[in-house]
């Protein structure tokens, strides 16, 4: 779920202290991470990465794959498909279509489609469902590959018609494969990772905090299998990303353009940038 920080800004702070009457933890953990974001916030300007023009094909090079990929291409016919059926029915797509945040981009979406189908990803963890757009497709790639569950940690919005709309895009007959729980990922993360004990793909795309992107990536690659990967949205709003890389070096990165459907008038960068990173043979600690 794609956002830009408000950083600073005390309606932020307001709306969740307003939550404590029904959600007094969780409206706790609201408030703390957005105070430590503000906190980060006076270290100065976000993380500045230069993205990775062909990063499709370097992907496709490391993983053995032969490029141009015929996955890749039915990808772009899903997808055209997808975003057709679904604005039809007036949902909306793109920067702040879904309150201040948005669903999954092309560019990452097809970087998720890519690595299940490919890595033949079986267990799947997300942070942040929107609409349910990125949900939709890893829940179409899993069935493609006939194997493998979705489990997708979701703090919902206070706004009650946010609410109403989380996971919408999420067909049915997709929903047999797709586990979702309520909650932060501090909260629900570290409990779920040790029942499933090893995973094959995870995608952080809730809350955009350094310490947050921190929290749920350290503890994704502790339970993350040797050629498994991990993809971040939102780079370049945080330090997360670089000092995780900077913790754990040696394994294939990318850093890549998000491709939103239209410029997003809130960033530096209007395309966005997403990351990439595929563990090695050899296990850290």
């Amino acid at each position: 779920m794609a956002s830009v920080s408000p950083r600073g800004n005390p309606s932020v702070l307001k709306r969740a202290l307003m939550g404590f009457t029904t959600e007094p933890v969780e409206s706790l953990t609201r408030v703390v991470e957005k105070l430590h974001e503000q906190y980060y916030a006076r270290r100065g300007p976000a993380c500045s990465y230069e993205a990775v023009a062909d990063w499709d094909q370097r992907l496709h090079e490391h993983l053995g794959i032969d490029w141009p990929c015929p996955t890749c291409a039915e990808f772009g016919g899903l997808w055209s498909k997808t975003v057709q059926s679904l604005t039809s029915t007036g949902m909306r797509f793109g920067p702040m279509s879904f309150g201040p945040y948005n669903d999954g981009d092309a560019g990452l979406v097809r970087a998720v489609w890519s690595l299940i189908c490919h890595l033949r990803a079986e267990r799947v963890v997300e942070t942040g469902v929107a609409h349910g757009f990125t949900s939709r497709f890893i829940l179409q790639a899993l069935a493609r590959n006939r194997a493998g569950h979705l489990w997708s940690i979701d703090l919902p919005p206070l706004n009650h018609d946010l609410r109403q709309q989380v996971g919408i895009a999420v067909p049915k007959e997709l929903s047999d494969r797709w586990t979702y729980i309520q909650g932060s990922s501090r909260r629900r993360l570290p409990k779920l990772l040790s029942e499933l004990q090893s995973i094959d793909l995870f995608i952080h795309d809730s809350l955009h905090s350094e310490r947050n992107v921190r929290f749920e990536m350290d503890r994704a690659w502790a339970k993350l299998r040797p050629g498994g990967a991990i993809i971040v949205d939102d780079v370049d709003v945080n330090w997360g990303f670089h000092s995780f890389n900077e913790s754990f070096p040696g394994h294939f990165c990318l850093v890549c353009e998000a491709e939103p459907i239209s410029p997003d008038h809130r960033r530096f960068n209007e395309k966005g940038l997403f990351g990439i990173v595929i563990k090695g043979p050899s296990i850290h600690p």
